[in-house]
């Protein structure tokens, strides 16, 4: 199935959760924050927040630097 991340089309695996999803892509939950369908989403939540058809992720990570 497809959803869009960050803008751009992606496939994922049909029912993945956020964190199923995040992970395949190599993120850690604790360094990023999600939005999905214009709802920002509580780590606690990715677990049980399953993607679906069309659904649309904003993911910002948090870098350090200085």
């Amino acid at each position: 199935m497809n959803i869009m991340v960050n803008g751009q089309t992606e496939s994922c695996t049909p029912n993945a959760s956020v964190a199923q999803f995040l992970a395949g892509r190599g993120h850690e939950a604790n360094t990023v924050v999600v939005e999905c369908n214009g709802h920002i989403l509580a780590r606690e939540a990715f677990a049980q927040t399953f993607l679906q058809q069309g659904d649309k992720l904003e993911i910002v990570h948090f870098v350090g630097g200085g």
